[in-house]
């Protein structure tokens, strides 16, 4: 019985070791203490939001990239949606959306087939009418910029995928 829970372990163990090692998508957020917006600098805070970006971004390889591609993502800055306003009063904790406080993101990617590069450059995504879009009906965390790179990814990649290779 002890050496079948073993075997089951280890063979977990070695499949979960295969699926990170063969991710389509690899997100590193660098020094994001560093980044411009607030929430970075809570390590709690800062934690959840980048688990829950890196989760986003590793489900559009499905959609946008081919077998065999993988694309190593380094997020260099990050600005959220929105600014919190501590004179306002009993507001002081809550994001207010504006059209002057677009999300944006400082981006460096590079898309690989095996041992060659199909694309490689260094981006600042923003999308300056955010809150007409559809993600600002979506009661969603994060839903602009989860939206902002979904386009991204699509346009940048959507089409390299469908000719590459």
């Amino acid at each position: 019985m002890r050496v079948v829970k073993c075997l089951a372990a280890a063979t977990i163990a070695l499949m979960l070791t295969k699926a990170i090692a063969e991710a389509a998508v690899r997100v590193a957020f660098v020094h994001p203490e560093r980044y411009r917006d607030r929430d970075f600098r809570s390590e709690a805070k800062r934690e959840r939001i980048t688990a829950e970006l890196t989760r986003y971004l590793q489900k559009l390889d499905k959609r946008y990239l081919k077998a065999g591609q993988h694309l190593d993502i380094e997020v260099l800055d990050v600005r959220l949606a929105g600014q919190y306003e501590p004179w306002n009063t009993g507001l002081y904790d809550v994001r207010i959306l504006r059209d002057s406080t677009p999300p944006r993101f400082k981006l460096r990617y590079t898309l690989r087939a095996g041992d060659r590069v199909l694309a490689r450059g260094e981006e600042t995504l923003t999308n300056a009418t955010y809150l007409w879009s559809a993600a600002a009906r979506r009661p969603e965390r994060f839903a602009h910029e989860k939206e902002l790179l979904a386009d991204w990814f699509r346009k940048r990649f959507g089409k390299l995928s469908a000719s590459a290779g």
